[in-house]
């Protein structure tokens, strides 16, 4: 196995068309796990960890540049205000050691349906900035994903940054585990509430091949709330509009039975933090356009 160590960007790119099969690694919590356990014996190794742009990130006015490389523990500390699903999903990501060294690019990159900050690109809308000796493209994040562990990537490019839009909206993110921390999600649910835009954006992991949105869930709930003035009134959410929220997005999956769980425990998991994630994102809506009538709402 040869190790390749670029010193830039340009360098990087030059390695990777010389050996499309290379693997990048720049925090390595994913590609050393699979080669320690000989999943992986790839022929060559590109070492992103001296490339700085990678580890930069930009706040503009409607999104946020953020480089492949950005450890998790930085978003949690310096994105929080702009990308608070991503912030949350962070937060649950293995252990203090590992959310100091793994990245948003580096959990693309695998494209595992389970990667924990998925559900919240999905759900905040992002996308990859996807890089070549060819040029540069933008992949919206909604086609990213191509199968298990597949992506749209091409074999010559390599992730540099993702785009994610800014916050302007209470976003949420939960996960079932087999434990509390250390695990591999058994479902997961991103939500993000997009009031200037009148819109939800959701996004699922752990539950179908590939991470997925729940498309009919979002398009329901976001008429539901226009429907009813409830972007302007912020009053409670009447009991059975979160339930049909629930329901349609535990629809959107197609879950497998595996160690961790079975499909229908997924599809109830799913619908439960579709309800509770929903909940917990109004109540902080109401807050924040200052409603002060009624209660939250509830949700189990």
């Amino acid at each position: 196995m040869d190790f390749l160590r670029p010193t830039t960007w340009g360098e990087a790119l030059a390695a990777k068309a010389e050996h499309p099969s290379a693997v990048p690694i720049a925090g390595g919590t994913d590609v050393m796990v699979e080669i320690n356990f000989d999943h992986r014996r790839p022929a060559h190794l590109i070492d992103l960890t001296r490339v700085a742009d990678l580890y930069t990130w930009e706040v503009g006015d409607e999104r946020v540049r953020l480089g492949a490389a950005v450890p998790y523990t930085r978003i949690m500390t310096h994105l929080r205000a702009e990308l608070p699903g991503l912030a949350l999903a962070a937060h649950t990501v293995g252990s203090p050691q590992i959310r100091n060294r793994g990245s948003v690019g580096g959990n693309l990159g695998a494209a595992s349906p389970a990667g924990d900050c998925h559900p919240a690109l999905l759900a905040a809308g992002a996308e990859v900035e996807a890089e070549s000796v060819r040029g540069t493209r933008l992949i919206p994040i909604d086609d990213f994903f191509t199968g298990v562990k597949r992506s749209a990537l091409e074999p010559d490019e390599l992730i540099r940054a993702v785009r994610i839009t800014r916050a302007t909206g209470p976003q949420q993110f939960a996960k079932v585990g087999t434990r509390n921390a250390m695990v591999i999600a058994v479902c997961a649910f991103g939500l993000a509430l997009h009031p200037e835009r009148r819109r939800v954006g959701t996004g699922i992991g752990s539950a179908a091949p590939t991470p997925v949105r729940a498309r009919t869930a979002e398009e329901f709930l976001a008429a539901a709330l226009a429907d009813g003035d409830l972007w302007a009134s912020g009053e409670p959410l009447p009991r059975a509009l979160v339930r049909e929220f629930a329901e349609l997005a535990a629809g959107a999956c197609n879950p497998i039975d595996d160690v961790r769980g079975t499909a229908a425990y997924r599809r109830h998991a799913v619908a439960v933090l579709a309800r509770r994630t929903l909940g917990w994102a109004w109540e902080s809506y109401r807050d924040q356009i200052g409603s002060t009538e009624g209660g939250a709402p509830r949700c189990a």
